[in-house]
């Protein structure tokens, strides 16, 4: 249980009077602390409808105690650790992560069909410096804490709330210079009840993507879950869930590099009906109210909405999501193949516990660079599954 400190006052997240306080503190700009730890570590209130939650500060929470559900693995165990610094600078005061991406929120010449990874570089320093598409993505759910996962929240994470996390942790998030909020757009759930209100909100949402009389056309980034890629006149059309009605135009070019660069997400989505397919992308209006998409990627998630890459991890996921302990998804951001992490983290009251999957095609070099990121943290306890040698381990042995 997680005591806050407000003020002067200490509360525990369990008083009846927790809502009023943190409403209190909210109108006051009062920073809580948790005291998971004996210094304290600063927090932030964030308003849902007329409720008030206590989270995380960006990238504090390594400093939490393992136990406290505020705790997140340390950077260097997933994709994140190299772009923190250089892709990623956090302002320590604000909170705010100022995000270099590898890609334009400009259009101001004849589109090219562009997918991440296809025909750029995938090296270290590529990856270091800016992010791309998928990275973000994987940012946004990292930051958005919906890797977390325990058996206590089955049935409670919809669309509705996955889309307000992504759009609060966005706020927390500048790229290009403006507010990542203020260009993203995350379709909200349909209610046929709402849909002339729903449908001007929309209008409103996209205004910034409209073209304009002079200079360089904006684009915005779509985050959606995707219902369906379906041949049109010319190209494809993307249909998003809970937008049905407004398609998003991918030419044939696009296309076809999508179906190669994301052949291993769509053949994940497709072999498992509960998985949803996430897709994230830069798009602009046309004259005409038709949304063009510019560049794009995909990520397959659980029934949970938790990220997983091969059978492997979603056997994994799906073992996790059994459990009452707190689990963390690791995520790769733009990792190449043979560059290991931490498949998840398993939160525990003593140590926490880093799941690593080894994969089939791990050879004498993934081996030792897995060994030498196992030993950089000798607080973490490991796991490891190493595929070829048959099933996966108990998690509840260690």
């Amino acid at each position: 249980m997680r005591h806050f400190k407000l003020a002067d006052r200490v509360i525990k997240e369990t008083a009846s009077d927790l809502q009023d306080a943190l409403a209190d503190a909210y109108r006051k700009r009062v920073r809580p602390l948790c005291l998971c730890t004996e210094a304290g570590l600063s927090m932030y209130i964030a308003q849902v409808g007329d409720q008030y939650i206590v989270k995380r500060m960006p990238l504090s929470g390594g400093g939490h105690d393992p136990a406290c559900p505020s705790y997140e693995p340390p950077d260097e165990l997933s994709g994140l650790g190299v772009l923190m610094g250089n892709a990623i600078q956090i302002d320590p005061e604000s909170g705010l992560s100022a995000l270099k991406v590898g890609f334009s929120l400009t259009k101001v010449a004849a589109r090219t069909a562009l997918v991440p990874g296809v025909g750029g570089s995938d090296g270290v320093v590529g990856e270091a410096k800016k992010l791309s598409l998928r990275s973000l993505l994987h940012y946004l759910w990292h930051q958005a804490e919906l890797t977390a996962w325990t058996a206590r929240w089955a049935g409670k994470r919809h669309w509705w709330n996955v889309r307000w996390h992504l759009i609060e942790a966005a706020r927390h998030m500048t790229v290009k210079g403006g507010m990542l909020s203020d260009v993203l757009f995350a379709p909200e759930p349909f209610r046929s009840a709402d849909k002339a209100a729903i449908e001007q909100r929309r209008v409103t949402a996209l205004a910034p993507a409209l073209p304009s009389r002079i200079g360089p056309r904006k684009l915005m980034i779509l985050v959606g879950e995707v219902k369906d890629i379906a041949p049109a006149r010319n190209g494809h059309r993307l249909i998003i869930k809970h937008v049905p009605d407004f398609p998003f135009l991918l030419d044939e070019i696009l296309y076809r590099r999508l179906q190669v660069r994301f052949e291993n997400e769509m053949a994940l989505w497709s072999a498992n009906q509960d998985s949803h397919l996430i897709a994230i992308a830069t798009f602009g209006l046309t004259l005409a109210g038709l949304a063009v998409v510019e560049e794009m990627a995909l990520m397959v998630v659980s029934e949970n909405w938790i990220p997983y890459d091969s059978i492997y991890e979603k056997k994994l996921v799906d073992s996790l999501a059994k459990l009452n302990a707190r689990s963390v998804k690791g995520l790769r951001y733009s990792l190449l193949a043979e560059r290991p992490s931490a498949a998840a983290m398993l939160q525990r009251p003593s140590h926490p516990l880093a799941l690593y999957i080894i994969p089939p095609s791990a050879d004498r070099y993934y081996e030792e660079a897995l060994e030498e990121l196992i030993s950089s943290r000798p607080e973490i306890d490991a796991w490891t599954w190493r595929v070829v040698d048959g099933e996966m381990p108990s998690l509840t042995d260690r």
